[in-house]
């Protein structure tokens, strides 16, 4: 299962819920279980099957540059989806 923190943006989602455990193999398959558990959550995330524009994945501790292919190796690996910062 990933330990998956919920962005600020998704909280409403998840009645102000900052974390779950969601079960998945690779990337694609906690966004598909964090949608069945909190309805609304891969619309936030996906466009067109990939990650939206704007939005990073962390898995571990490195941002993915597999996507959604990206695994899961074990229990309890953190998971972080970050949206961009914009400015100047």
């Amino acid at each position: 299962m990933a330990r998956v923190f919920i962005p600020h943006a998704m909280r409403k989602l998840t009645n102000g819920q900052l974390e779950a455990q969601i079960p998945g193999k690779n990337l694609r398959e906690v966004i598909e279980n964090l949608e069945k558990e909190f309805p609304g959550a891969a619309e936030y995330l996906l466009q067109d099957g990939n990650l939206k524009p704007g939005i990073a994945a962390v898995v571990g501790e490195q941002a993915t540059r597999q996507g959604l292919l990206h695994k899961i190796d074990d229990d309890n690996t953190e998971v972080h989806f970050l949206p961009a910062i914009a400015g100047g």
